[in-house]
């Protein structure tokens, strides 16, 4: 009996130590991101993987719907909004960790056709026909109530004096990426998008970029989440890095704030 107990020990603590390696390399992060942030921040991801052993596990979509998912105890360790908005409703339903948020990012907004399109070099200002340059064809954006980029898009467009005429036409997408594949595809015109979206997409070229006066600032904001992991502090301050700096550059974003080392 003492012999197998003595086997039986030995197992457990084998056993332990077999596991403990893997436990060790099970850290996740959970990461709920605004859809046009997926080629910057997945590169930022795999970079900070293969600093630390650390994984990730990334959901992209409108902010609209990832801050309603958060708000319905959708597991998420880190929330990255392409707007204040809906970094300030998270905030108000108590599921953000207030003192961790950081207004990290900003983007510009564009006028995009189908590679193969007519239309080029738009001159986007006040009393731009967008309608008359659309003609029969439908212009897509994201939904305009909801999703940020189509927010963005209508105060241009109100401000510019172009949104009644050119409401009608508009394809509203439940992102920004659906709007930009709407585009792609020639099944949509024309498209308001972020420009960094339209830089990623070999089916669409720029045709105009909206004056940076003509809407609210673009601002990207992230905050760990009330229910984060202990290692979110440290994926955040990476966000504010030089490395990360230099991803989010060639992607077509401008940091807000000082990079750290």
């Amino acid at each position: 009996m003492i012999r197998i107990a003595g086997l039986f020990t030995a197992f457990v603590i084998l056993a332990s130590a077999s596991l403990s390696p893997a436990a060790a390399e099970d850290k996740t992060i959970t990461v709920f991101a605004a859809a046009s942030m997926k080629n910057a921040l997945d590169e930022i991801d795999a970079a900070y993987t293969a600093k630390t052993g650390v994984k990730f596990s990334v959901s992209y979509a409108a902010s609209s719907v990832l801050a309603k998912q958060i708000e319905q105890g959708a597991p998420a360790d880190v929330f990255v909004s392409a707007d204040t908005d809906w970094m300030d409703y998270a905030i108000s339903k108590k599921t953000i960790n207030e003192p961790t948020r950081v207004n990290l990012l900003g983007n510009s907004i564009v006028l995009i056709a189908p590679k193969d399109s007519k239309i080029d070099n738009v001159a986007i200002a006040q009393g731009f026909d967008l309608a008359k340059l659309a003609g029969d064809g439908r212009i897509a954006t994201g939904d305009v109530k909801s999703v940020p980029v189509g927010k963005y898009a209508k105060a241009a467009l109100e401000k510019l004096g172009a949104w009644q005429a050119a409401e009608p036409k508009f394809a509203m997408a439940e992102s920004v990426r659906a709007a930009l594949t709407l585009v792609a595809r020639g099944e949509a015109a024309l498209g308001i998008v972020y420009s960094t979206d339209a830089k990623v997409e070999p089916g669409v070229k720029i045709v105009g970029t909206f004056p940076a006066d003509s809407h609210p600032a673009i601002i990207y904001p992230v905050a760990a989440t009330t229910t984060a992991k202990g290692e979110t502090s440290d994926y955040l301050a990476f966000l504010r890095s030089t490395a990360a700096k230099t991803i989010l550059e060639k992607y077509g974003f401008k940091l807000l704030v000082s990079p750290t080392t």
